[in-house]
């Protein structure tokens, strides 16, 4: 008798299970989108990547914070979506700012049926990345990733939220040029795709203002020690050092150069362009100048309020990019409610009409899935804190 009453709840159990399949659907679509039913709804996942590993984990905690936090405030808001209460799950990888690690990743998030992607952090993990989730069809919204070659892909998966190197390298040229009124430019970079990606940028335009490059060197994004590059870059007497790379070899970069008595003024663009270059670069940091490819968190509406939510929860202060995963996230949902689906596909096919307001401004995108309204940002240094310079509309 016990038996035959297992063998029954068993077979309840197994009816139970089919019948919110029914619920939900079974077509392939549907089954690629939810990851879980359960009594109060649908449970969604959305992947972020970012390296949480390396030299440069630090900004992408920073990312991934953004995203969480946005996450449990939709939850907490709760969210319905065609008429079903909806749970988002954060779905968080680390791609050690690898390439090849990238598309793994990407291809796991796959595999884990997420709805859409926030990330990649970095333009050279990005893009690797981006035909992973051009070929599953999935949304993919970097936060951070500015080489133009991204969009440039033919993609309709690939979207991002800052500005590009296209205008940031010519917003760094003009600075030294106009501003500056610089004559002669070194120039060195990290080797990836950002970083020389960006020195190139830059090296067009500042060529074109009249001012000579009198050095381009290559370093690597693991490097620790710059003195042979500075020095033979010393022998040039450039006015200016440009620096294509990260905080985690933009700081030393910059610490060496003054050991080395190299009075030159150094420029970078947002991947050195954080809170911590000071701690990375100390005295140093006086004499630099950054760019970040967006609006200032300073500079944003609700910018304070949105510092303090996030202080409050993870105990931190913001790097750069966590409000822009943020609304990364908010777009993805925006996304949800205007297709009445959490169907990846019909996710997808309404991302184009996207025009909304978000913590870092108006967002809608343009053809190739760029910001419709590109900003640039540039900083200076005051008591070892950034300071807005000047806010350049694109």
């Amino acid at each position: 008798m016990k038996k035959c009453r297992y063998v029954f709840m068993h077979f309840a159990a197994l009816a139970s299970v089919f019948a919110m399949l029914a619920f939900t659907g079974c077509s392939k679509s549907s089954d690629k989108a939810v990851s879980a039913v359960t009594p109060d709804g649908l449970v969604v996942k959305i992947g972020h990547v970012a390296p949480l590993t390396g030299s440069i984990a630090h900004l992408g905690k920073d990312n991934e914070n953004g995203a969480r936090l946005a996450i449990e405030e939709i939850n907490k808001a709760g969210l319905v979506v065609d008429g079903k209460k909806v749970t988002l799950v954060l779905v968080p990888e680390d791609d050690a700012e690898d390439p090849k690690t990238a598309t793994q990743v990407a291809q796991k998030l796959v595999d884990a049926k997420v709805v859409g992607v926030v990330g990649h952090l970095n333009s050279g993990t990005s893009i690797p990345a981006s035909k992973i989730y051009s070929d599953a069809g999935i949304v993919q919204i970097s936060p951070s990733a500015t080489n133009p070659d991204f969009t440039k892909q033919g993609f309709k998966t690939t979207y991002r939220l800052v500005a590009t190197d296209a205008q940031q390298g010519p917003a760094l040229a003009n600075y030294v040029s106009k501003t500056l009124e610089a004559k002669t430019v070194a120039i060195i970079d990290d080797s990836t795709q950002y970083g020389k990606g960006l020195a190139d940028e830059f090296e067009k335009t500042v060529k074109a203002s009249g001012v000579k490059v009198v050095a381009r060197e290559a370093s690597n994004n693991k490097a620790a020690d710059f003195k042979a590059i500075l020095t033979k870059a010393k022998g040039s007497k450039p006015d200016v050092i440009m620096y294509g790379g990260m905080d985690a070899t933009g700081g030393p970069l910059a610490k060496q150069a003054k050991e080395l008595g190299i009075t030159a003024k150094i420029v970078g663009g947002d991947g050195m362009c954080t809170e911590k270059l000071a701690e990375l670069a100390g005295d140093a940091v006086i004499n630099i100048t950054c760019s970040e490819a967006a609006l200032a968190l300073s500079k944003m509406a609700e910018g304070a309020d949105f510092q303090k939510r996030y202080k409050d929860r993870f105990n931190s202060q913001v790097q750069m990019y966590a409000p822009f995963t943020y609304d990364a996230v908010y777009v993805l949902v925006d996304a949800m409610k205007r297709s009445n689906s959490v169907d990846a596909d019909k996710i997808l096919s309404v991302m184009p009409q996207t025009k909304m307001k978000g913590l870092i401004g108006n967002i809608s995108f343009d053809d190739k899935g760029d910001m419709n309204e590109g900003v640039i940002t540039l900083y200076d240094f005051k008591d070892k804190k950034k300071s807005v310079l000047d806010v350049i509309k694109m």
